[in-house]
């Protein structure tokens, strides 16, 4: 990306190990994240550019003499950040916070939405599949890289148990999987708000018992309606805007907790004397997907849930640049890249 709306697909030079500590993955499945776009719309230009994706799966096809977890041929997902999964923030299960870990396409190391990665800290940061490189399950393997843990971070900070309520603010993939996590946990009553039909339909297939398509005093007062005036346990606010946190706060039961995932784009959250006395607990944050990947992969390795459905149009790295314009113009949920 080398500014707003100027991503480019430009030949770099392949990847190989540089620390004994490495692998080197070729990249089987990538995906444009919705995070993506905040750059994607407001990025200074930038001579050389920054290499972009941090959500892949791929096969491993070298390792450094460190690595003892994989060998090459192993079909392997990373999580969006890379760690030593070691580190006192790792064990406990903060590894966005690990004290050696960094993110994808920064200080040398590739981004995933290219056909190769060099991956630091292998043993820690990746996760081995077992399926072969032509699964028709790695669609959903891929959301562990980021969009299914992120909405499961969300349903799991907000408390989300049996036979509780939660709404959802914001229909893009991120807010889909919130969804499909809090029908995951046991949520009696999830509300999804959302305007795109396309998208609220698929939040219905993955368990919202009901949508709202209003915003701002009419969508609170519909969230209220539907939950007895009370509003819900759980709210996971999955878009970042001033108005989506000011709704949150305003849609959330008495004694319940608001979880942020949507990249804040406010300045402060609107705290004042009634969200004191309503006890509302503000938690949520960037999700530690590899802290999370062992518990989910079974659920989507057994059929029983079907993330990758957030994808709704599949490119090739040359198309990269317009699966970006999609996603910015709504014209798609999430683009999945196969190199």
């Amino acid at each position: 990306m080398h500014g707003a709306g100027d991503v480019r697909v430009e030949h770099v030079p392949d990847p190989k190990i540089d620390r004994a500590g490495d692998a080197v993955v070729r990249v089987l499945r990538s995906c444009v994240c919705g995070s993506d776009l905040w750059p994607y719309g407001a990025m200074a230009a930038s001579e050389h550019g920054r290499r972009m994706g941090h959500e892949f799966l791929g096969v491993v096809e070298d390792t450094g003499a460190d690595v003892s977890g994989f060998k090459p041929g192993d079909v392997v997902v990373a999580p969006f950040i890379w760690a030593d999964n070691t580190c006192d923030f790792c064990r406990a299960g903060l590894q966005p916070s690990c004290r050696h870990g960094g993110q994808w396409g920064l200080n040398g190391v590739d981004g995933g939405q290219g056909e190769a990665v060099r991956v630091p800290f292998a043993d820690g940061t990746l996760v081995k599949l077992p399926v072969g490189e032509d699964s028709a399950l790695l669609p959903s393997l891929l959301t562990l890289s980021d969009v299914f843990c992120t909405g499961h971070h969300g349903v799991v900070t907000g408390g989300v148990k049996p036979g509780l309520s939660v709404t959802v603010i914001g229909d893009g993939a991120v807010g889909l999987s919130a969804v499909l996590a809090a029908r995951r946990l046991g949520a009696e009553q999830i509300i999804l708000l959302g305007r795109h039909t396309d998208r609220t339909d698929l939040g219905r297939e993955f368990g919202a018992t009901d949508v709202v398509a209003e915003r701002g005093e009419e969508g609170v007062t519909k969230v209220r309606e539907l939950t007895g005036g009370d509003g819900t346990h759980t709210v996971v606010e999955c878009v970042g805007t001033d108005q989506s946190m000011r709704t949150a706060l305003r849609v959330v039961r008495d004694g319940g907790a608001v979880s942020r995932l949507g990249v804040p784009q406010y300045s402060e959250i609107p705290f004042g004397m009634d969200t004191i006395m309503r006890n509302i607990t503000v938690t949520g944050g960037v999700a530690p997907a590899r802290a999370y990947i062992e518990e989910l992969l079974p659920d989507i390795l057994e059929g029983k849930v079907e993330p990758g459905r957030v994808f709704d149009r599949t490119i090739g790295l040359d198309d990269v640049p317009d699966g970006y314009r999609a996603m910015a113009d709504r014209e798609a949920i999430k683009v999945l890249v196969q190199p």
